[in-house]
């Protein structure tokens, strides 16, 4: 019976099925946390009801369904430019040669396993002293995506992450506290470093330059941003050229260690 040809898999079907996988798994990875994850799950609502009536037959509605997502696709690029380009960079900058690099992309099927090893807390300590005297301070976590082209802009350094040196660094009266520090692998590579600022229209106006470059480098990399306002002593956490709500700390911490393993 051909309603039961499905059974008969081969082994190129069961790879479709897990690229299938892997391409979605990194699609809402770029997505979550943004506005764009709700479009994303339309999206695929769309896809689903569109194969659903090709599958019952029905010729109608199927043929109007599959026009409006072959006509939708230049109107999708658009709204998705900024992710594009991530998933583009992603695939570029990925070093396979490097084995813990590789199995961090597959880290939905070892999560448990892996951690992180920039010292997050602290750096959170040092955030938590910066604002309660209302220094200001700007820290990009590097991911995926290489930030070569920023840290020429500042000053290379090769220094470990501890929680005396973070705050020295954005210490008023320090040459080294006017720009960004790029952190990676535990290292912080480079300070004073000059960001791209976002030239977005929905940042509330009670943020600053410093807020603006924050969400200008999470837009055009994968890179994650912590901010400390010198004005109110907040500490804002960015990421894909989104402000991300936490509850506490606590809640902060987990999110960046999640989101740098």
């Amino acid at each position: 019976m051909d309603f039961l040809n499905f059974i008969d898999f081969k082994i190129t079907d069961v790879l479709d099925i897990i690229l299938v996988a892997i391409l979605l798994y990194y699609i809402y990875k770029l997505v979550r946390g943004s506005v764009a994850i709700n479009i994303f799950i339309g999206i695929v609502i769309v896809w689903a009801f569109w194969k659903l009536t090709e599958l019952l037959g029905m010729e109608m509605i199927s043929s109007m369904v599959g026009a409006f997502m072959q006509v939708g696709l230049i109107a999708l690029i658009i709204v998705f430019q900024q992710e594009i380009r991530k998933f583009l960079l992603m695939i570029g900058s990925t070093n396979l040669a490097n084995k813990r690099n590789f199995i961090r992309h597959f880290k939905f099927l070892r999560q448990e396993s892996l951690t992180t090893s920039i010292d997050v807390d602290a750096v959170l300590l040092a955030c938590e002293k910066m604002s309660a005297s209302k220094t200001g301070a700007l820290l990009v976590f590097a991911r995926n995506n290489s930030l070569d082209f920023v840290k020429s802009t500042g000053d290379k350094m090769y220094t470990e992450i501890n929680q005396p040196i973070i705050e020295s660094i954005f210490y008023k009266n320090s040459p080294l506290h006017d720009g960004a520090v790029i952190i990676e692998n535990n290292y912080i590579v480079a300070t004073r470093v000059i960001l791209p600022v976002s030239n977005e229209r929905t940042i509330p106006l009670r943020f600053g330059l410093r807020h603006r470059a924050a969400v200008g480098i999470t837009e055009k990399t994968d890179a994650i941003a912590l901010v400390v306002s010198e004005e109110t002593g907040d500490i804002s956490y960015i990421r894909n050229g989104e402000f991300i709500l936490y509850k506490d700390m606590s809640d902060l911490a987990s999110m960046i260690k999640e989101d740098l393993i």
